[in-house]
């Protein structure tokens, strides 16, 4: 427990507590010796950026409870009713190559407080495949994770505004029943507009003024 705890970087007492409050999972046992795994040290990493960021001891447990007691990862990630994208299971190993040593302690409790990433037993859960693959280009290309994330995080907000819209016209013109129909549409029109907003951009060297002054 002592050198999982420097690794932390915290106390073992601290490694103790959060054991005995059920944020991390009981170590491997042979005889009196317990083992911890890397997944040990990826869970205590995980609470400390979640700490970091304003979350409760008591909201951490409830979050490492739900991955722990077997629960589909579409239910904690709010994907198991409907949904098109596919969610991806990755090993922290294959996580951190995915991303050229961007995966931080910080990055990857931002990734975890905005539902791109969950964490079940050994494995790591990305809610979206094609975001994961456009997030690794990014990167790819140098913009920082972390910016890649906020960029995501701003666009969320511009999206759910847009499928609130949709939906409030459809139901107001067409019906409730009018999900399977919305869809597409929607998927269109923003396509549509979001191609012309950036020819837009790039006509204007992307400042939004003409010839990028």
């Amino acid at each position: 427990m002592e050198e999982l705890a420097d690794a932390a970087g915290i106390t073992a007492r601290t490694v103790r507590f959060y054991r005995e409050r059920g944020l991390i999972p009981p170590p491997r046992r042979e005889g009196r010796i317990a083992w911890y795994s890397d997944h040990h040290l990826a869970r205590l990493r995980t609470i400390a950026g979640l700490l970091e960021r304003g979350h409760t001891l008591n909201g951490i447990a409830d979050l490492a409870t739900a991955f722990d007691s077997g629960k589909d990862m579409s239910e904690v990630l709010g994907l198991a009713e409907i949904g098109e994208e596919t969610p991806v299971r990755l090993s922290p190993e294959e996580l951190a190559d995915y991303f050229e040593g961007e995966v931080s302690a910080e990055n990857l409790a931002a990734a975890l407080d905005s539902g791109y990433l969950a964490v079940d037993g050994d494995q790591i859960v990305h809610i979206s495949r094609r975001l994961l693959d456009v997030s690794a280009a990014l990167v790819r290309k140098g913009v920082p994770l972390a910016a890649v994330l906020e960029a995501g995080r701003r666009a969320r907000q511009h999206t759910d505004a847009l499928a609130e819209l949709f939906i409030t016209v459809m139901e107001t013109y067409v019906g409730d029943d009018s999900a399977e129909e919305l869809r597409p549409l929607a998927k269109s029109v923003v396509e549509a507009e979001l191609s012309m907003a950036l020819d837009r951009r790039l006509r204007t060297g992307g400042t939004g003024r003409p010839g990028g002054a």
